[in-house]
C-alpha cells in the first residue's frame, strides 16, 4: 500500500530510499563520523548505526551551529542521508541541508512516527511538497 503525505519543503530536492527512524534529536556536531556516517553520540538510540544513504527521520537537531557544517560535510563525503524528514526542522539542520543539497521536509500532515517504520521505502519529493511511503512488505 502506497501512501502520500503532504508537508513543508525546507531544502528542495528529490530522493528515495530505506527509512531509518529515530525518535530522539540528533546532534550532528561531533555526533557523526564524517567518513562513515555512523552516529557517535554515546547512549544515543542510533549509536553505531550509519545514516548513509537512508531517509533519516528524526524530530529535530540539537547542539551548536557547527552541526550545519557536519550536515554539509557528510553530504559532500557521500556518507550522509539521501533525505531527512523532521517534525520541526531548526536552523542548524536547514542550513547544512541546503548547502549540501539534501532534501528536507517537515510539518507533515501526519506524524511520520505514526506512519513510517524502519525499513519502509520512502520517496521524498521536496519539490512538490510530499512524501510517498511504500511499506516494506509491499516493495
Amino acid at each position: 500500500m502506497n501512501k502520500k503525505v503532504k508537508g513543508r519543503v525546507v531544502s528542495s530536492g528529490i530522493a528515495e530510499g530505506e527509512a531509518l527512524i529515530c525518535t530522539e534529536p540528533i546532534g550532528f556536531n561531533f555526533g557523526v563520523n564524517l567518513d562513515t556516517g555512523e552516529i557517535l553520540e554515546k547512549n544515543h538510540s542510533l549509536e553505531g548505526i550509519s545514516i548513509k544513504d537512508k531517509i533519516l527521520i528524526f524530530p529535530y537537531g540539537k547542539g551548536s551551529t557547527g552541526g550545519s557544517y557536519v550536515v554539509y560535510a557528510i553530504s559532500k563525503n557521500k556518507t550522509g542521508p539521501r533525505a531527512m524528514i523532521n517534525l520541526n526542522t531548526e536552523t542548524i539542520i536547514a542550513v547544512g541541508a541546503i548547502m549540501g543539497k539534501i532534501p528536507v521536509m517537515d510539518h507533515l500532515e501526519e506524524n511520520p512516527f505514526d506512519i513510517i517504520e524502519n525499513g519502509d521505502y520512502v520517496k521524498v519529493n521536496a519539490v512538490d511538497g510530499y512524501i510517498e511511503i511504500i511499506k516494506k512488505g509491499d516493495q
